[in-house]
């Protein structure tokens, strides 16, 4: 059950504009990480390439091995006032729904030139359009299409988004925006991380351009969240099992992994009718579909052990998953702590380690 008296209002916290970072680091790994002890609210600030030292011989990361499309398209109306469209997902061989905007509304049959081709307008679909294409969406879009830079970064994409937007381990094309506590991985850091003995595994969650739609109820029951697709296979079903069997961590890279394998989890439950937390392991199997899962505070968490997530927007449903996970109030305490000591913030900011039992008196601190 959710605590019907949780509200919207109750994540804000203020941010200077000046730490929502616009570029990356050089270095991936370079990051600074913020770790929050889950158990006892204690802080400690590190540095992304110390991850390994927080990980434990037999924990089990999973990570997020969707790819981003270049799904940003500027085309023109037949009278040449720009258009831009927003890829949300491909929808048949050469139909897609989109988000469309002009500085006019709007209609069914428009025809939009675009570098690519015309892409026309075939119908509203909720709060999407459905467009038809010249060519398969993806490729068209990776062709033709430029880098969703999010927002709240105030320049235009560069070639260079193109390789830094992505992860290392990004093979499944479909998302939208990027699972972004993955970006901090380079080649260094995942050798190390396996050299400490820790075992990886992968689902796949396509991140929707929903996930920058702002929360517009107080109420959160009120919310209805974003659709995002996900594949949770057997080889992760199974690394899950074996590890929660031997009381080993499950370690999510993001917080498209927790939705993915917690989706899992609650459709595995449906289909057992398996009663919810009535096992130390979970019950979960493969799975592939759309979920609408929002976490929030109340929510019994079935797999996720612990979380590396970056910083995220005030109110949005990303911090109330994170406040779900470690606390309302640690967690927001976190966040005044990160304000106060200069990190960056969001897609290509710094990030946070949420786990029970961190032993804080390793590695350097910031």
């Amino acid at each position: 059950m959710y605590h019907p008296r949780v509200r919207r209002s109750d994540f804000a916290y203020d941010l200077p504009p000046e730490l929502i970072a616009q570029s990356p680091l050089a270095e991936r790994s370079a990051s600074r990480l913020l770790a929050l002890d889950r158990t006892t609210g204690v802080l400690a600030d590190r540095r992304v390439r110390e991850l390994p030292e927080l990980l434990s011989p037999g924990d089990l990361l999973v990570l997020n091995d969707t790819r981003v499309v270049a799904a940003r398209l500027l085309g023109a109306k037949p009278s040449g006032g720009r258009v831009e469209i927003l890829l949300e997902r491909a929808v048949g061989e050469r139909e897609a729904l989109a988000q469309v905007s002009a500085s006019k509304p709007i209609r069914e049959g428009l025809e939009i030139s675009t570098p690519g081709g015309v892409v026309q307008v075939l119908g509203r679909e909720e709060d999407l359009w459905r467009v038809r294409l010249p060519a398969p969406a993806l490729d068209f879009f990776d062709r033709w299409g430029q880098v969703p830079l999010p927002p709240y970064i105030h320049r235009a994409a560069d070639e260079s988004d193109r390789r830094r937007y992505q992860s290392l381990f990004a093979r499944e094309r479909g998302a939208v925006a990027a699972p972004t506590a993955s970006l901090h991985f380079d080649e260094s850091l995942l050798g190390r991380i396996e050299a400490r003995g820790v075992d990886t595994a992968f689902v796949t969650l396509h991140v929707g351009a929903g996930t920058f739609q702002p929360v517009r109820v107080d109420d959160l029951e009120a919310h209805v969240m974003h659709t995002e697709r996900v594949t949770v296979g057997t080889a992760t079903c199974e690394a899950v099992l074996r590890a929660k069997a031997a009381g080993r961590r499950v370690v999510a890279v993001g917080t498209t992994v927790v939705r993915a394998l917690e989706s899992a989890a609650l459709h595995a439950d449906r289909a057992t009718d398996a009663a919810a937390g009535a096992a130390d392991v979970p019950p979960l199997a493969p799975w592939s579909g759309e979920t609408r899962l929002f976490i929030r505070p109340g929510f019994r968490f079935r797999v996720v052990d612990a979380l590396l997530t970056n910083f995220h927007l005030p109110e949005s449903t990303l911090l109330m998953l994170v406040c779900a996970f470690a606390g309302r109030e640690p967690v927001l305490r976190a966040y005044r702590h990160a304000v106060e000591a200069r990190y960056r913030f969001f897609s290509y900011g710094d990030a946070m380690f949420l786990a029970g039992g961190i032993a804080h008196n390793a590695g350097s601190q910031d």
